[in-house]
């Protein structure tokens, strides 16, 4: 190994504390701040077990870190590669290539590092690799960009006072692979909704594909980043419908927890279900007497009933993805294949009710998660996503049925443009809109109420509770 790629053990011990986590490669600090902290660090191309390491700069300083994610929260990837010059990128992913390249012994055999700039040849796929590169003095264009916004937006970073009582949870869902992380009071400090996808195809095949396992494994490691932004707080991972279908999710699971450093939990539907049941109804008010919690995700739906805690749970194979993907085959759908939706959501309710009737006399309603809340703000007409404004709302079943009517008799090229309806909920919303519809038309239901809350708010106040 390069001696230019050895850290001194003052330099590791820092570059740890600050990534929360022992770095798996050898390394350099190649950028600091005033004071001497890491900025950026230098990767060896391999990491200790001899997995390419693609990314040869590396942001280590959580106040950088955060700037870089909410910047691309808000776009900055499209934004960045639809406004650089694509000749100019493609000419920085070779000269990249070529510095990583030149650490690589010559005789090295076996798998190596590929790509550019995080690993890509072609776009932008990392704003934080191109940001540390320019960083550290390369000819970056994307790395400039970033900069200019940085300083042109004001980013606000935090004051790097980062709590030991942090925690976080990210929930790998069959549409979403979601993450919360709040304080040691339980003030949000960040919370991001991804539609990764994962669960695509797995209703037919009981395989995770390729292509969904790398969206989530990418979509993950930028969740990695703001972790380690945050001070790495306490993390739980929970995978739940489509993991549970899937015979390779031990692949996936091995992967993940590679980028996290933790390996994700399969959670049954009962216990998803108890956590959402924690997280739904945390500030909102229950009826003591009863209440039902609808929780919709892609793969599954959970139906909990409580009091003043949970007294029994239920989970059915019906969620906004599996019924699409089952049933709706058409652009708009046919009649046919929505009452085919319909009903089967209602003869799995069916036998749900002749196990527990007293979940058919539940008076409170309050519904949960994707599906539901997007429901809701497309009621309100949401240009922008407020969960405030939805939190507590009372959506009725006529204005259920009503959002279902609309959506369901547009093509998706006309559905995309409903405001409240984000574009990549857009193709699968028709059959979250069936599970609800089916749901409430069985129970006679007038209204329920949204709660923004959900199973990752049950998974944080969980971690806090036993701090």
């Amino acid at each position: 190994m390069n001696n230019d790629l050895i850290a001194s053990p003052h330099d590791r011990e820092l570059v740890t504390q600050l990534l929360g986590r022992e770095p798996h490669s050898a390394f350099a600090v190649v950028v600091r701040d005033s004071t001497g902290i890491p900025v950026v660090i230098k990767n060896a191309p391999f990491l200790a077990d001899g997995t390419p390491m693609p990314t040869l700069y590396w942001l280590c300083s959580p106040e950088v870190l955060v700037a870089v994610s909410r910047l691309e929260a808000v776009g900055g990837v499209n934004d960045a590669e639809a406004q650089v010059d694509s000749n100019e990128l493609e000419d920085a992913h070779r000269r990249y290539q070529a510095e990583r390249d030149a650490y690589i012994p010559s005789d090295h055999v076996g798998p190596r590092p590929s790509g550019g700039v995080a690993g890509t040849r072609i776009g932008v796929k990392c704003l934080h690799a191109h940001y540390a590169w320019h960083l550290a003095g390369g000819d970056d264009p994307v790395g400039r960009w970033v900069a200019e916004r940085i300083e042109r937006q004001h980013v606000e970073t935090p004051e790097g006072n980062f709590s030991r009582g942090n925690v976080a949870a990210i929930d790998i869902g069959t549409n979403s692979t979601n993450l919360l992380i709040v304080d040691h009071t339980g003030k949000t400090l960040e919370r991001q909704v991804n539609v990764t996808r994962l669960g695509r195809g797995v209703d037919k095949t009981r395989t995770l594909s390729p292509d969904a396992i790398d969206r989530t494994i990418e979509c993950l490691a930028k969740y990695r980043e703001l972790l380690d932004a945050h001070g790495a707080p306490r993390l739980r991972v929970v995978a739940s419908s489509a993991s549970r279908d899937a015979t390779n999710r031990d692949d996936f699971f091995d992967q993940a927890e590679q980028v996290l450093g933790v390996r994700p939990e399969l959670v049954s539907g009962e216990e998803e279900a108890r956590l959402a049941y924690r997280g739904c109804t945390s500030h909102v008010d229950v009826d003591k007497n009863g209440h039902l919690i609808i929780d919709i995700g892609g793969g599954s739906t959970e139906l909990i009933v409580g009091t003043t805690q949970i007294s029994l749970a239920h989970s059915i194979d019906a969620g906004a993805v599996r019924m699409t993907e089952r049933h709706l085959q058409h652009d708009p759908p046919l009649p046919e294949e929505l009452l085919n939706t319909i009903g089967e959501v209602q003869d799995l309710f069916d036998d749900v009710i002749r196990a527990s009737p007293s979940i058919a006399q539940v008076q409170q309603i309050i519904g949960t998660a994707g599906t539901i809340v997007t429901i809701a703000a497309v009621e309100l007409g949401q240009q922008v996503f407020n969960a405030d404004e939805l939190h507590g709302f009372r959506l009725t079943r006529e204005a259920i049925e009503d959002v279902f009517r609309t959506l369901a008799t547009e093509s998706l090229s006309d559905r995309i443009h409903n405001p409240g309806l984000p574009r990549d909920r857009a193709d699968v919303i028709v059959g979250g809109c069936c599970v609800l519809v089916a749901l409430m038309r069985t129970l006679d239901a007038d209204e329920l109420i949204v709660s923004t809350n959900n199973i990752l708010d049950g998974v944080c106040a969980e971690l806090l509770s036993n701090i």
